[in-house]
Formats: structure tokens, sequence, C-alpha cells
């Protein structure tokens, strides 16, 4: 078999090719009438010139015509998921794209952003969460955001947008509901405060200006999803019932989740919010249903009980022409060490490890593109899609799993880092 060649990731990403900016401005403008219109405000933006760092919340495809929509007519290079280059390739390298794989540390992404903002002069567009919200709120930052723009000594803006999550989440991106989206750009550090404040403040500012709440949008401005499939599929979220406490025993269908092994029915009106059916309310507001799996998965984590395992199909990204190609099956590990695999594959042996330390998140996919639920492993050579072959409807569990580990590993790193500690 001939040799596959690669994604070429050192290569410097172009400027936005000219002929491709009034497509992509008029693109933005017919994708923001599609999704019923798109109100923007600018907080803060007076005398804002590019370049400057534009960082963007993910809730859904939308997303990117309305940043272009919000800095037009500023040009913009964009940080963008390696396996969305697939079949397109020319194109995102037509817009300035970045090639990123998903939660590593790699300088050479560090670089190419750089260049943009300093030689080529162009604002850069980042989704600093790295992954679509699950659900409609806030998903941890990258902490090193705050020295990025000390480095390259350029303003920074944030971009929220609300109503882009309710509008298609990740779990049931069709039918789109018909929600207004609003969104805000706001100059959090001007190009004179970038020279003078730490890294510290500068992401500090980030980080609060990074809070939002989808479902609380809707609900205070009593904005209407008008979807009878409104809670289909979000049991993927919901995994855990709050009733028994089982896990992996909730399904969801039209507008009602309900629980298989203690019964419990909820309806979720047209502003979201959530009525038990046979019994006191519990959760009434999603996100607070999705915090608190997090917290019982953060106390496993805590007390050592926390183990996952399967067999999985792997799959290997081989290029922008290819896309993925299955390679095996493997035995899939998550716990304190980190991501394992081993088996059998078409090249022999395989053996694979992410340690918690190397992973402050993972990206997953609910049935990316029809071929199941996915694990994103990535190292700075390959992209590997996991997909767990019995385990059911574990995605959400394995990505708070992953953030849990990492923050407890890094708290005692800094614990062992206290002065006076033996």
């Amino acid at each position: 078999m001939p040799e596959q060649k690669a994604f070429d990731t050192k290569k410097k990403a172009g400027k936005p090719k000219p002929y491709l900016l009034p497509i992509e401005w008029g693109g933005s403008t017919i994708f923001s009438k599609i999704a019923g219109g798109s109100e923007i405000t600018k907080v803060d933006c007076k005398g804002l010139k590019p370049p400057f760092l534009l960082l963007c919340n993910h809730g859904s495809f939308i997303d990117f015509p309305l940043a272009v929509k919000a800095i037009f007519p500023c040009r913009t290079s964009w940080v963008i998921s390696i396996e969305e280059f697939i079949g397109r390739e020319w194109l995102m390298r037509g817009v300035g794209g970045i090639y990123k794989r998903k939660f590593t540390a790699d300088l050479t992404v560090v670089r190419h952003i750089l260049n943009a903002l300093t030689r080529q002069k162009i604002c850069c567009t980042i989704y600093p969460e790295a992954r679509f919200s699950l659900a409609g709120i806030n998903e941890q930052l990258d902490g090193a955001l705050g020295k990025l723009a000390k480095k390259a000594k350029v303003p920074v803006c944030v971009f929220i947008a609300k109503g882009n999550f309710i509008r298609s989440p990740q779990w049931n991106k069709r039918p789109y509901r018909k929600v207004p989206i609003q969104g805000e750009l706001r100059q959090i550090v001007t190009r004179e405060e970038v020279l003078k404040l730490p890294a510290e403040e500068i992401q500090r500012r980030i980080e609060e200006a990074f809070v939002y709440d989808d479902y609380a949008y809707i609900r205070d401005n009593k904005l209407p999803m008008k979807c009878s499939q409104r809670a289909q599929n979000i049991h993927k979220i919901l995994y855990q019932c709050p009733v028994c406490g089982k896990e992996f025993s909730t399904d969801s269908k039209g507008s009602k989740i309900w629980c298989s092994e203690c019964g419990s029915i909820w309806e979720m009106d047209d502003y979201g919010v959530l009525h038990r059916e046979n019994g006191p309310d519990i959760f009434t507001h999603v996100p607070d249903w999705y915090r608190w799996e997090r917290e019982n998965v953060r106390r496993e984590v805590e007390e050592g009980r926390y183990h996952f395992e399967d067999t999985a199909r792997l799959e290997r990204l081989v290029n922008g022409k290819i896309g993925f190609e299955t390679i095996g099956t493997v035995k899939l590990v998550h716990d304190e060490n980190g991501f394992t695999m081993s088996g059998d594959i078409l090249d022999g042996k395989f053996e694979f490890n992410r340690s918690v330390a190397s992973m402050r998140s993972v990206h997953i996919e609910y049935n990316f593109k029809g071929r199941g639920d996915a694990i994103d492993l990535a190292t700075l050579e390959d992209t590997y899609f996991v997909f767990p072959l019995t385990a059911r409807n574990v995605l959400t569990k394995l990505h708070f799993a992953t953030e849990e580990l990492h923050i407890l590993e890094e708290e005692k790193r800094l614990s062992d880092l206290t002065p006076g500690k033996e």
C-alpha cells in the first residue's frame, strides 16, 4: 500500500483569500437570517481596530457566521479542529484556518496564532472551550489564554452568543428550534491594557466574561422553543436519575425524559423548564441537573472509585482527502492513569496512553456522523476517534471524569509545591 500523506500541521496558515471574503460575509448574513435573525451589540469597542484576539463561546454551527457578522469588515484567521478539514481542506485553508488537534499542547498552533496577529496583522478567532457546550452553559477554558494575549500584545474581545445552543444542541441538532439569537461583542482588554496588565488579570477577565446560560436566557426572557422534540435525546447529558440515583437509566423522546429504573417522568415546557409528572420537583433547570452529575463524578474521583473500561472500535484520521479509517478493535480504559488503549490493529500491536496531567478535558461526539458515540483522543501526530461498543450513553460522564481527574491532579501538584510541605 502506498504511503498515505498526513496533514501538514507545520504549514503556516495564510491570510483569508480575498475572493472568499464576499462569500464569508454574504454567508454570515444568509445564515443569520435563516436562523431567524440575530441581534448583535458591541460594548467598549469604540476605536477597536485589528489585529485583536477574538474569543467566542460555542453552541452550534451558527456561531461561525455570527462571529463574522460581529467583527465585519475585519478579516480573521480561525483555530479549527483538524477533522473539520476533511474533504474541504482547500476551503479551511482559504479562510485562514489553523489546524488544531483537540486538547493537545501544541506550540506550533501558538506560533501560527501569533503569526496571524503580529505579522499578518489580522484577527484570530478561537473557541477556547475547545468543544461545543453540552448543556448550554460555559465549559472550562484553557488556562493559558492570558499568557497568549500578553505574548501577542493585542486587544482581547469576547463574543458571547445566547440562544445558539438552544437552536441546535449537539445531542439533537435537528429539527432547529426557532429561538431569537442575541450576541454581544465586548472588548475586555485594550491595546494599552495588554501591555500593562499581568497575564493572570487578563485570564481572570476572560473567565469572568465567559459565563452564560442558554436555558436561563430563554426562561427569563420568555422565549418559547416551539419544538415538539425539545427534550429529544437530552438523556445524553442527563444520564443519571436524581430520584433513584441510577446511572445510564434515563431515556427521552419528544418533550419528555424518564428513568426506566424508578419510573420518574419529567416534561420540558416551551421555556426549557423541567416539571416532574409523578412526584416533587428536584431539578427544574437543566444545568442544575448537569452540574449535580459532575459533583457525583468528582466524588467518585476523590474517593478513588472511578473506573471505566469497554471494548471499542478505533478509527484513525489519515488526512483531509481520506478522512477516517477503521484500524481495529481495542480495549479502552479510563482511570487515574488517564486514557489507555491496547489491542491488535492493522499494523500489529497497538498501545496508547494520554495521562491525566496531559488532558484538561476530552472532546466527545454524540452519534458522530451516524457511526455511534465517539471519544476524540489525539496526540501531536495522530487523531483517533474511539467508539465504545457495549457501554451505553457514557460520553458525558467520561467528559466530567476527564476534567475532574485533571483538576484533582493539578490540586495535588500545587499542594506538593507548597513551601514547607514535606
